[in-house]
């Protein structure tokens, strides 16, 4: 299997920012990691194996990249305000950065379906609905889609766009909503045993099923934790329903 790394210094985010490739043809997928866990977390994981099949087959090509939450939505000593703000430069990065990189890889008009557990959820979902003309659909393996619990009451444009709770919920224009309602590609996962919160992935459906937005909620069974061994079954079997 094909691995690539590279690092760059990002002018959104003012740190460098890691990244790591694998495979060498398919269709593109971007992988937002949990928590305050790093790019190379699903390697470690082994959720890169899990789908190192398709990978070698050349069906799907896999980004995975940091994110912004050790220094945003789980640091405590940073202001609601920042920890907002973090959020949009993180969008701005992963549009303005690595994007661009994938497409250079994948062909200029490459949408990536975006995936990720946990936290990861929320970030592939963000990046999804936030722009659903620039990626394929999403992902999204036992998350939470409303950080207003992160932020102690404190509200803003970039809470706001940050949130989609918020957003998709008052989603009403002539672009987003119905380029959101041609969508194939949207699935919700969540199990429902030990430590997962399947009322969010509910919650998140109900929003989508109010502004007709197609996309599939599967709750798998109360045996199903909120854990590694689960998302490595999860991540391969919706790629394959995709590709």
């Amino acid at each position: 299997m094909d691995r690539r790394t590279t690092a760059w210094y990002s002018h959104n985010l003012g740190m460098e920012m890691p990244l790591v490739a694998y495979g060498h043809a398919g269709f593109p997928l971007l992988m937002f990691p949990t928590a305050a866990a790093d790019y190379l977390e699903y390697e470690r994981f082994l959720l890169v194996d899990a789908i190192k099949e398709l990978i070698e087959a050349g069906r799907v090509r896999a980004y995975s990249i940091n994110s912004v939450n050790r220094y945003s939505l789980l640091n405590d000593k940073a202001s609601p305000q920042l920890k907002a703000e973090l959020l949009t430069r993180y969008d701005r990065y992963i549009l303005e950065e690595v994007l661009p990189l994938i497409r250079n890889d994948a062909g200029a008009n490459a949408r990536p379906i975006t995936t990720g557990a946990s936290l990861g959820a929320f970030l592939s979902a963000n990046a999804y609905f936030r722009h659903p003309d620039l990626f394929g659909g999403v992902i999204a393996m036992s998350g939470s889609y409303d950080i207003r619990s992160y932020l102690k009451g404190y509200t803003d444009d970039n809470v706001y766009f940050n949130n989609p709770a918020d957003y998709l919920r008052n989603l009403n224009d002539d672009y987003y909503l119905p380029t959101l309602r041609r969508a194939q590609n949207i699935y919700v996962v969540s199990g429902q045993g030990a430590y997962e919160a399947p009322e969010r992935s509910r919650d998140l459906s109900g929003i989508l099923s109010a502004k007709g937005i197609p996309h599939k909620l599967e709750l798998w069974g109360h045996d199903v934790n909120h854990d590694w061994p689960w998302w490595r079954r999860m991540l391969p079997y919706y790629l394959g329903r995709i590709i």
